[in-house]
C-alpha cells in the first residue's frame, strides 16, 4: 500500500479484522458465543420479509411488493434449506412468515 492508503486505513478503521488476528470475525463472536443463531444472509432476507409484509398491511393493492414478497420467500426458503444440508440450522427450523418477526427482533 501506498503511505496516503495506510493513512486512510488507519483513521477511517480497519477494513479487515482478519489482517489483524488472523482470524475472521464471526469465527471469534462464534468462540465469544456472540453469533448469531441464523446466518447473516438469511437473517437480513427474513428482515426485508418482514418489512414488506408491514407495508403490505397498509397498502393492500401494492402489487408490485406482494411480487416482490414471493421473491424474498422463496429465497429465504432455498437459502433455509442450504442451510439445513450444511447443518448451520437445526433439521427442523422452518421459516413461519407469522413468527418472522420474533426472529428479527
Amino acid at each position: 500500500k501506498q503511505w496516503y492508503q495506510r493513512r486512510v486505513a488507519i483513521t477511517a478503521g480497519v477494513n479487515q479484522i482478519k489482517h489483524l488476528t488472523g482470524t475472521k470475525i464471526l469465527r471469534i463472536l462464534r468462540a465469544k458465543g456472540l453469533a448469531s443463531k441464523i446466518p447473516e444472509d438469511l437473517y437480513h432476507l427474513i428482515k426485508k420479509a418482514v418489512a414488506i409484509r408491514k407495508h403490505l398491511e397498509k397498502n393492500r393493492q401494492d402489487k408490485d411488493s406482494k411480487y416482490r414478497l414471493i421473491l424474498i420467500e422463496s429465497r429465504i426458503h432455498k437459502l433455509a434449506r442450504y442451510y439445513k444440508t450444511k447443518a448451520v440450522l437445526p433439521p427442523n427450523w422452518k421459516y413461519e412468515s407469522a413468527t418472522a418477526s420474533a426472529l428479527v427482533a
